[in-house]
Formats: C-alpha cells, structure tokens, sequence
C-alpha cells in the first residue's frame, strides 16, 4: 500500500506548476502543497517494520516521508498517537480482511485452522507490516496503543466464533463456548506470531506446525465439552 502511495506522491508532485505552488505557499522545494489523512498513514507505514516501532516514530519524520511541512500534518491528527492509532485501526480491519477470505477459502482438503493460520504466518513477510503492527504495538507501545490493539483482537474474536459457531453448524459438531474457544484461538496465534516475529524465516514452518496442532487441541476439547454436556442432559 505504501509503495503505491509513493508512486502517487511522485505522481502529483513531479510537475513544475506543483512545486511552484509549492514554493509559493513557503513549503520549500520538493514539498507538496496538499496531502491527505491517507498519505500520512502510508507515510507512517513505510517507516514501520519488524524492529521499529510506531511509538519511535517523529512527526518531523513521517512528515519527510510524506514529502510536507511538519505543520502540515496538524491539518489531519493532533498528534503522533493519533495517527499511530488509526494505523493500528487500518491494521486490524486489513487483517480481519486478508484471514478472513482464507478462512472461506478453506476446503475439505485444507482445513480452515491451517488455511487461516498460513494466511496469518504469511503476513509476518508481507510489505504492508500490518501484522508487524499490532504484534509490536500489543506488547512494547503505549497504553492507549495496547488498548486499540486490544480492541482489534476482539473483533477478531467477535468474527472466529461466528465461524466457529457457522462451522460447528454446517458439520454438525457442536462446540462448548465458542466465544472463549475464539479468544483461545485467537491469542494463542497472536502469541506464536509474537514469537516468530524475531526468529529468522527458516523456523517460521516449525511454529506454524506446532500452532495447528495446539489449536486443534482447542477445537477438539471444546467439541469434546459440547458432546459431555449434551450427553449429561
């Protein structure tokens, strides 16, 4: 996303009526006169990485990538942590997205826990660092950036068990709480993704096998729960 964004800043800032605007309104040479809330975002985002962390990020920085004035980028967040927390939002919403296709992608020959799961480990190579984001942030950033993670794994939990409970539905296995066998599922990857995130790729297949495993005990104890209380009555 970032990449296309810069091809948009080069786009509209290459031609000689923008820079002279540009230099007419004191923005100095190379800067754009306009810039929207998106750009900054994919400003933010072309900075961040598997060791950087939004919270290390300066206004004055995001504004050199953004190809602005720093006073520029007041027009559209008060602060850093305002724009750190809508980068956050936009991480959560394109994940939810992304695993959320792999889960319907799923067949009978490739189960949905491995699907989503691929789909999940994936991301951490992505170039969007959207996974990268919400790992970092949930462990290592601010308060209120842990809170708006927080609020992303929710709603991640809040989509796995209407699945699970549609899955549940559609095979005819019923399974005990499935909201708490939601946020199981979803914590425990979140962790394991935590942990792959400093760990050379080679091991990522090892993690991503031993996940599988450990959340189909979740699924299995939780079918296995379903069917005691239903035989208890």
């Amino acid at each position: 996303m970032h990449r296309m964004a810069a091809k948009s800043l080069k786009a509209r800032g290459g031609s000689g009526a923008g820079k002279r605007r540009a230099g007419a309104a004191g923005t100095g040479p190379g800067r754009r006169p306009t810039i929207s809330r998106e750009d900054l975002i994919s400003a933010a985002l072309g900075l961040v990485g598997p060791h950087r962390s939004i919270s290390t990020l300066s206004l004055r920085e995001i504004a050199r990538e953004a190809g602005i004035a720093p006073n520029s980028f007041y027009r559209h967040f008060r602060d850093t942590d305002e724009l750190a927390i809508a980068l956050i939002d936009l991480a959560g919403r394109s994940l939810r997205k992304i695993i959320g296709h792999a889960r319907h992608r799923a067949s009978a020959e490739r189960s949905v826990i491995r699907t989503s799961l691929e789909s999940f480990m994936e991301q951490l190579g992505a170039d969007e660092k959207f996974l990268h984001i919400l790992l970092r942030e949930g462990n290592t950033g601010s308060e209120a950036f842990k809170r708006a993670v927080e609020r992303e794994l929710r709603f991640f939990e809040d989509e796995l068990c209407v699945d699970l409970v549609r899955l549940a539905r559609a095979n005819n296995s019923p399974i005990a709480e499935p909201a708490l066998a939601a946020k199981a599922i979803t914590r425990l990857v979140f962790a394991m993704g935590a942990s792959a995130l400093d760990l050379p790729r080679e091991h990522h297949a090892a993690i991503l096998e031993q996940t599988v495993v450990m959340l189909r005990m979740i699924v299995t104890g939780a079918q296995r729960m379903a069917s005691e209380n239903i035989a208890a009555g």
